[in-house]
């Protein structure tokens, strides 16, 4: 098999034709069932060594041009699977190895998730005097069961503490709960698993 794309970047097993490097993104939208950002796309490729960030871009261009996957209406940065995407990806998906559909497609869901948790769970980073306020609400639907404010001396480690609690809100809400109610045997389980 001759290979037609640029392999700069690609992990062994990675794709090095454009033709599956289309087709991975096919199924990849195809199998999340969610719009996907032409960004995160890439990202998603070239971040888990699956093809290379030129040839991403270029193939999800080239894709979107001749109609085998859509943008959303209004929002042109966005992308998703139309009939023409699933009926390539259904056809053709046994082509890709499977631990290169898997790692594409659990970097996306990853991804939802990530983007899930963080609009369920907000973050606000204010200037206070000389540092940062760092205001964290852990959301149970539309109700905010909890927040706190930290106060932090500078934007690094303001953004540390933002991504560190969108790793898993869940968890700090345990932690905090297990403490403020005295449940020490909850606590000391959860700190097993830190």
């Amino acid at each position: 098999m001759s290979f037609d794309a640029f392999t700069g970047g690609i992990d062994p097993g990675g794709l090095r034709t454009q033709s599956d490097i289309r087709l991975l993104i096919c199924y990849l939208l195809a199998s999340v069932k969610a719009p996907l950002s032409k960004s995160d796309i890439v990202s998603i490729l070239q971040e888990n060594g699956l093809a290379n960030y030129f040839e991403a871009a270029d193939a999800l261009s080239e894709m979107l041009e001749k109609g085998n996957a859509d943008t959303l209406p209004g929002q042109p940065d966005f992308c998703v699977a139309n009939e023409i995407t699933k009926e390539i990806a259904s056809r053709l998906d046994t082509t890709l190895p499977p631990s290169v559909r898997d790692r594409a497609v659990n970097a996306a869901l990853n991804l939802l998730a990530k983007a899930q948790r963080e609009s369920q769970n907000k973050v606000e980073i204010h200037k206070s005097g000389d540092g940062y306020n760092v205001t964290c609400h852990i959301s149970g639907g539309n109700t905010d069961l909890m927040s706190f404010t930290l106060f932090v001396p500078d934007q690094y480690q303001a953004r540390t503490v933002k991504r560190n609690f969108h790793r898993d809100p869940q968890y700090v809400y345990q932690i905090l709960l297990s403490v403020v109610t005295g449940n020490r045997e909850l606590l000391t389980d959860l700190l097993k698993h830190f």
